[in-house]
């Protein structure tokens, strides 16, 4: 309790002197444009502060700013990020305008996630590579699940028949070694991780930031693989967008979707309000006409407001809250309670999430003190079961059918303090300090099963950085991590160093070296409840688990060159992570319910590839976007995954070869077509006993595969109600590269998996927005 009133007083006296040294003020005002056309939205704002404002329809904008030397910056999506130093005098009006440049690969763009600070992407010493709500639109992304697959290093791969849950993989490392946070906040709890990446809407999200490798220094436990950070829409100019759009699943299976959008900022524009709104009906689809689904009948509606308010020119508060709410049935498509049929998994989630953030920049600006408080709450009931044959188990079955619930509670908070010094050792120096502490509640429970995990991890980190720009050339990044999981005897440190140089204006030598730990705990991705005998596989920790460790390193080599019509560039990046006490599950046997596996540390295992990106933009119309990653992911010793099989070293389920491609044509802006590519290398898959088709359990080499799409939209103008009306369709993997040998009937195994999501589908859609 005094550690809080210390800080709550801290903060006061923070805001009073906050607030008597600024008392003289001066305005900024002008017109941000590109090639003389104005850019409605486009942000200004004082270097390394808050203080800014947002241009209007007409590109021009006003807002009051304190007096003195600054730097102001104007940036907006597509656009070069512009600074330019002025002087301001007290009671002075400065007229100011901006010609930006278009940024045709988004390589100016400012992220935080590489540093827990704002940077130019090409100024990060760690690699940050971004997907934004336009190319989310181009591949027709429903949701992040969808997007996530348009990146170099990343693998959204659905893990289960029935229904349907995904992974994402990084690197080639599982979905427990990434770390996802919303707005820099870990909300995704472990449960909401089987689901969430689909349960995330696409209208939701301004942009993802991605950092693959180890980033435990600033993130803790799971971010050995990396980070993705889903960055939700904000407030920026009065704007509305609503859509629908339907899919047809081969003729067969279909869904609609309703999306919506609105943006209100105030008159000062210091204020602002967003919403979204998406409603998401799905029916079930059979591909192998069995009677049971591959895809799992979805209902899903989400609802979210973000906002901010700046009670004073140097204080800001960012508030967040999103609503979930998605009901999941797959299994034998018959028109029954989930109790009666065949087998079948029924999930209903409620998930309620949100974020409230307060910041305060002193001292001319050069230091700022952020607290920050993040909470989810998921609620479940889910049923999962195989109808029994034997007369007393069919009793059994009726009288205690297998439903469970589900009650699960993350928190958040923490403080940060980032202090600039100018003049460090002839350069610059930002310093960032700070704490939070992290507690996940599990309660997950299956009564007819015997089945209950009731888990409570907590984790207090310390973190410090020092981000030194030796010289407009050279700069340096480094920093660690302590932590304390209430699972493991000791603090954990993690430390990262980065190092970036630029030779040359276009061209980016980046190496960091990172440690990172994941903590034991029986729930995460592992944990899906996988059928055996109409039971479910259970999981439980050894005594003597300890962490498990790993040592990342990067290294990286971006280079653009561009001419009047054409551009053209390369990143290619070397990855190499070893594991140590590295998790795996081995089999304790079966009981009435079904397996039993007990989570033990294997021994070493190791990470290593090469990813390359190749990007090109011709005559600002045509632009080719690819990215491709070669890996391997092998055990020290043999891992054993099945009793009657022999060991493997190779991780499972990871193919050496996988990447994508995205191809647009924009003649003009009314005209769009977009096609994207994914490729999928063969990976060994375990296929287990029980359906007709599966008599013994069996190692499988998947097939590669392929996916093929398009989108082609067209806008209409209504000029005079500054409304456009854009009309789109297209075709998801047109050549229909679908898994063909799945298993069929109620004793298929449904975690033979693998290949693209969703077979040859048809869209169309209509969207109303301002223009």
């Amino acid at each position: 309790m005094k550690n809080y009133i210390y800080l709550l007083a801290t903060l006061f006296c923070t805001v009073v002197f906050a607030e008597n040294t600024i008392n003289t003020s001066a305005i900024l005002k002008g017109k941000i444009t590109s090639n003389n056309k104005s850019i409605p939205g486009a942000t200004i704002h004082l270097k390394n502060g808050t203080i800014g404002s947002s241009a209007n329809i007409n590109g021009t904008y006003e807002f009051t700013v304190p007096t003195g030397k600054f730097v102001v910056v104007a940036s907006a999506i597509g656009y070069k990020t512009k600074e330019v130093k002025v002087l301001l005098k007290n009671n002075e009006t400065r007229i100011l305008n901006f010609e930006l440049e278009e940024d045709l690969f988004g390589l100016e763009q400012v992220v935080v996630t590489g540093t827990r600070t704002f940077k130019k992407q090409t100024n990060s010493p760690v690699i940050v590579n971004i997907i934004d709500s336009q190319l989310m639109e181009n591949v027709q992304a429903c949701s992040l699940s969808d997007g996530l697959r348009f990146q170099t290093g990343l693998r959204v791969e659905t893990d289960c028949q029935t229904c349907n849950y995904t992974q994402l993989r990084m690197n080639g490392l599982a979905g427990g070694y990434s770390q996802i946070l919303i707005n820099g906040r870990p909300i995704f709890s472990p449960l909401t991780g089987l689901y969430g990446l689909e349960q995330i809407p696409a209208n939701m999200i301004d942009r993802v930031e991605v950092v693959r490798g180890g980033g435990s220094a600033l993130y803790g436990s799971g971010a050995i693989g990396g980070t993705v950070n889903v960055i939700t829409k904000i407030p920026k100019s009065d704007s509305f967008e609503v859509s629908y759009t339907h899919q047809s699943i081969k003729g067969s299976a279909f869904e609609n979707m309703l999306n919506a959008n609105t943006t209100v900022v105030n008159k000062n524009e210091n204020a602002g309000l967003s919403v979204f709104l998406n409603h998401r009906n799905r029916t079930m689809y059979d591909a192998n006409d069995d009677g049971y689904s591959e895809l799992p009948k979805l209902k899903n509606t989400s609802f979210g407001i973000n906002s901010f308010f700046m009670p004073t020119q140097n204080q800001k508060i960012e508030l967040s809250v999103g609503y979930l709410n998605e009901l999941r049935y797959g299994g034998e498509m018959v028109n029954k309670p989930a109790y009666l049929t065949q087998q079948s998994e029924e999930r209903t989630h409620n998930v309620l999430m949100g974020t409230l953030d307060y910041q305060i920049n002193f001292n001319n600006y050069n230091s700022s003190l952020i607290t920050y408080f993040s909470a989810q709450k998921t609620d479940r009931d889910h049923y999962t079961g195989i109808f029994p044959e034997e007369e007393i188990e069919i009793k059994n079955h009726l009288e205690n059918p297998p439903y469970g619930i589900s009650d699960v509670k993350t928190f958040q908070g923490g403080v940060q303090f980032n202090h600039k010094l100018l003049a460090f050792l002839n350069g610059e120096n930002t310093l960032t300090f700070g704490t939070e502490f992290v507690e996940d509640k599990v309660y997950d429970e299956i009564d007819a099963y015997s089945y209950l995990i009731d888990q409570k991890t907590t984790n207090l980190g310390v973190f410090a950085q020092s981000d030194w720009e030796v010289s407009e050339k050279l700069n340096v990044l480094a920093g660690v991590r302590a932590d304390k999981h209430n699972f493991l005897d000791n603090f954990v440190l993690s430390p990262r160093v980065s190092l970036l140089y630029k030779p040359l204006e276009r061209t980016q030598f980046r190496v960091t070296y990172g440690t990172g730990f994941r903590a034991p705990q029986a729930f995460d991705t592992d944990l899906h409840i996988a059928f055996s005998g109409g039971g479910i596989s259970r999981i439980q920790l050894a005594n003597d688990l300890k962490e498990e460790r790993s040592q990342s390193l990067t290294t990286s080599i971006n280079y653009d060159k561009a001419s009047d019509n054409f551009i053209a560039g390369f990143t290619l990046e070397g990855f190499y992570t070893k594991l140590t006490d590295a998790f795996y599950q081995h089999s304790l046997g079966e009981d009435e319910f079904g397996e039993v596996y007990e989570k033990r540390n294997g021994d070493e295992a190791t990470v290593k590839g090469v990813t390359l990106e190749l990007r090109a933009n011709y005559n600002k119309k045509v632009q080719l976007e690819t990215g491709f990653t070669l890996q391997s992911s092998e055990f020290s010793e043999a891992v054993l995954y099945a009793d009657e099989l022999a060991a493997k070293k190779n991780f499972l389920r990871t193919p050496e070869l996988y990447g994508y491609a995205t191809l647009t044509y924009t003649p003009n802006k009314k005209f769009n077509t977009a096609v994207n590519f994914l490729y999928t290398g063969e990976m060994d898959v375990l296929h287990l006993a029980g359906a007709p088709e599966q008599l013994e359990d069996e190692f499988i080499k998947s097939p590669s595969f392929t996916e093929l799409g398009f989108k082609s939209s067209y806008t209409i103008e209504a000029k005079k109600l500054q409304t456009g009306i854009e009309i789109f369709g297209g075709i998801k993997n047109i050549f229909d590269n679908y898994q063909s040998d799945f298993d069929s009937g109620k004793n298929r195994d449904s975690n033979y998996i693998y290949g693209p999501s969703m077979p040859r589908t048809y869209f169309v859609g209509l969207k109303l927005m301002s223009l």
